[in-house]
């Protein structure tokens, strides 16, 4: 089986795939990001640190392991400038794609496209681990009342009319109130900020969904027992994710917290 690259980001996800990659016998060569990748994800595996903007230095690296296939996985917060400082040719990939990529699946879309030049292979994070992918039904005990399920349809319409302009992925509904939506300071960070906007009555409901022209093989939406960590602590009662879509990082230890916390988790159909 050929070497998997990893584009490795902060969380859980990047070193559940290292850890998939050993299970399953597989050699993983991680880039990991300073500023970024949490120094855990790399321990035991070979790997390179590097710059967000040093292109060159990467693509270089990946071609001399063998790599053909790539995997991005884990969050990127909003890099320093000295971190995407761009070397010779990050410059020039920005130079090409001058103001196309705004947005983040712009971007993604444009990085992509880059990396199949280079004669590499993009694959999902859970075409590396199945198991990752929401299903349709509840993850824990618990499951949504009637109100629950009214704020989970607003959500899901909200969360795909901000994926089709390239906002973000979540939003936060509460009894048909918008409480906040993603943008680029992600789920946790928007989280942060609901405790102070919620309303009485029942909490209110994450929903996470892709964005319609999504690329489904790069940043697609994921939650994992942090995150119900976050809901549960923002006031939220309930998290519903796009089934066949989303991605659920370990999805015991998520159902676990979410019947410890009493909060619903649900993967619905889009």
């Amino acid at each position: 089986m050929a070497r998997l690259g990893l584009l490795a980001g902060s969380g859980e996800l990047p070193a559940r795939i290292v850890a998939a990659c050993r299970a399953s016998g597989r050699e993983v060569f991680v880039v990991a990001f300073k500023g970024q990748t949490d120094a855990a994800t790399v321990a035991g595996v070979p790997h390179l640190w590097s710059r967000l903007g040093a292109a060159g230095e990467i693509i270089e690296r990946l071609k001399a392991e063998g790599v053909r296939d790539l995997v991005m996985a884990g969050a990127i917060r909003r890099p320093s400038p000295l971190e995407l400082m761009p070397d010779w040719r990050a410059a020039k990939f920005f130079s090409r794609i001058g103001m196309r990529a705004l947005g983040d699946d712009g971007l993604l879309r444009a990085v992509a496209a880059e990396l199949e030049g280079e004669g590499f292979r993009l694959l999902a994070p859970n075409a590396v681990l199945s198991e990752l992918t929401a299903q349709s039904g509840p993850v824990g005990r618990l499951q949504p009342d009637e109100q629950g399920w009214a704020d989970i349809r607003h959500g899901l319409r909200v969360a795909h009319e901000l994926g089709r302009l390239d906002v973000g992925q979540a939003v936060v509904v509460q009894q048909g109130l918008v409480l906040a939506v993603e943008a680029i300071e992600g789920t946790d960070a928007m989280l942060g900020r609901c405790g102070a906007l919620r309303r009485d009555g029942p909490g209110g409901v994450l929903v996470k969904a892709c964005k319609p022209q999504q690329d489904r093989r790069l940043d697609l939406p994921t939650i994992g027992p942090t995150t119900v960590a976050n809901a549960a602590a923002a006031g939220l009662r309930g998290i519903a994710i796009e089934a066949g879509a989303a991605l659920v990082v370990d999805r015991a230890g998520t159902a676990e917290a979410a019947d410890r916390l009493g909060l619903f988790v649900v993967g619905v159909a889009p």
